[in-house]
């Protein structure tokens, strides 16, 4: 991802030229690459959510629609839609501020997007020299020749719902109820963030609300807990994030399969500039999954024998890199020869192909008798017998997922004197401070290559049904991405 930013001082009051740039059609009369202009519909030039369809001179064709717009911080948001210019996810920030030092004007432009590998430098130059500082002398020129102000609508329609997309739960059930429709993205209220998503992260626990086993939505509702994006527009009470800003965040309640999502801004984290948009939403969920799991609910020793179960799925990756990095021996069950691998060549030491929840016995001969100090146990209750039989004395039994289905009963762990934990990470990262030492330790972890993250799926946003069939199907490996 790319961000360019300038800034520029203009010589005019701020109500002056902010009377210029809220219009989103204006640029046509000062910017000196931009033909022929107009607002599709005939709708306002002020109303969040207009699109404007313009020529550059050079003959390119650009769609942008206008995200935010605030009168009392002088900021305008906005993104492309459509572009013969090989970019993508494209969001500009427009921000005025008043120069303490005469009756002068601070203006900052910052934008983020991608484009094809190896024309970085080229897209940086063109819009930082082409757009934004072709854009300051241009205004400057404007208002030199006393250019009236263009008419203009008020500003009530920073309160708009902007355009989205969504994979809606019609019913509970099977990957069939799911339906990708419009849906539209609330103006964001007091302590909210609205972000435009790109890449959008795929767990268990939304094959789980799906189902109706978490009874966490009313269908019909979107699902998903996890995604990464670009921030649009924030709403009062909202201090630690800026329109403009790489996000993330993995929280209830689901809704994160859309392209633009509203919700609270407490559970949202800034991206480091290191961490990518897929890498993140294939990251925060699972990836602070593991951070509790091995820090936190148990607190992993060197030495200590750990059975991880599904080995080679996107947390059972990260428990194996990260279990053997602090000096555990990692065990892991896999389904097949390629999953085992996969998981070895991530940490685990000795994976175990099963296809019938069997593994007790040879945990017990890979550990001399002792079995496993601590179980990762996301399966549930097809696991559960054989999870007890390979269980250590005093050993600990963290279920922390239910992919089989849920424990109708659970053993008897006075056997082994054995302790049980039902974690859920959502418990952990309630408390803000909490949430950003928990993603600061996996972002750490990730530069530190501790961790990796394995995208071996990607879907587009549209496809997430098919998405589930293949993760319940248990064809997949390491991580899933929908790209929005």
């Amino acid at each position: 991802m790319i961000r360019v930013t300038r800034s520029a001082i203009i010589d005019a009051p701020i109500a002056r030229v902010w009377e210029v740039l809220r219009d989103f059609n204006s640029h046509w009369a000062w910017h000196p690459a931009v033909g022929e202009s107009h607002i599709e519909n005939g709708e306002p030039a002020d109303q969040v959510g207009c699109v404007r369809n313009f020529h550059l001179k050079d003959g390119n064709h650009i769609r942008e629609q206008l995200l935010g717009l605030s009168d009392r911080d002088h900021i305008s948001t906005y993104c492309i839609l459509d572009a013969t210019l090989p970019m993508r996810h494209y969001v500009a920030t427009v921000q005025l501020k008043p120069v303490t030092d005469g009756d002068r004007t601070f203006w900052h432009w910052q934008s983020t997007f991608d484009v094809p590998r190896g024309r970085a430098k080229e897209f940086a130059e063109l819009v930082g020299k082409g757009v934004y500082e072709g854009g300051f002398d241009g205004l400057r020129a404007h208002l030199r020749r006393g250019a009236a102000p263009a008419a203009i609508s008020p500003a009530v329609a920073a309160q708009a719902a902007v355009p989205a997309q969504a994979v809606v739960a019609t019913a509970f059930g099977g990957p069939e109820v799911l339906d990708y429709r419009s849906q539209p993205a609330a103006a964001p209220r007091s302590g909210e963030v609205r972000i435009r998503q790109s890449a959008i992260g795929v767990n268990f626990i939304d094959v789980y609300v799906r189902r109706g086993l978490y009874r966490m939505i009313d269908p019909p509702a979107a699902i998903g807990m996890e995604a990464a994006g670009t921030v649009i527009d924030v709403g009062p009470n909202v201090a630690h994030l800026l329109p403009g800003d790489r996000v993330a965040y993995a929280c209830p309640p689901p809704g994160a399969y859309a392209t633009v999502r509203t919700l609270a801004a407490d559970q949202v984290v800034p991206l480091p500039q290191d961490v990518g948009d897929e890498t993140a939403a294939a990251l925060m969920l699972k990836g602070m999954t593991a951070e509790y799991l091995l820090h936190r609910t148990h607190r992993l020793r060197q030495g200590q024998n750990v059975l991880v179960h599904a080995a080679a799925g996107g947390v059972g990756l990260l428990l194996c890199q990260w279990a053997r990095a602090i000096g555990g021996r990692v065990i892991g069950t896999v389904s097949t020869e390629e999953k085992a691998r996969l998981a070895r060549a991530n940490g685990c030491e000795f994976p175990i192909i099963t296809g019938n929840y069997r593994f007790a016995r040879e945990v017990m001969d890979i550990t001399g008798g002792r079995g496993a100090d601590v179980i990762y146990d996301g399966l549930g209750q097809g696991a559960a017998t054989e999870n007890l039989d390979a269980l250590a004395v005093t050993g600990h039994w963290v279920c922390y997922g239910q992919a089989s289905g849920p424990h109708a009963a659970m053993p008897d762990l006075g056997t082994k004197s054995g302790t049980l934990s039902r974690p859920v990470l959502f418990h952990y990262t309630a408390e803000r401070h909490v949430l950003n030492e928990m993603a600061e330790r996996v972002f750490a972890a990730l530069r530190a290559g501790t961790i990796r993250v394995e995208i071996r799926h990607r879907y587009p946003l549209a496809a997430a049904a098919e998405a589930h069939r293949d993760l319940e199907a248990r064809r997949t490996v390491g991580s899933i991405v929908l790209i929005a």
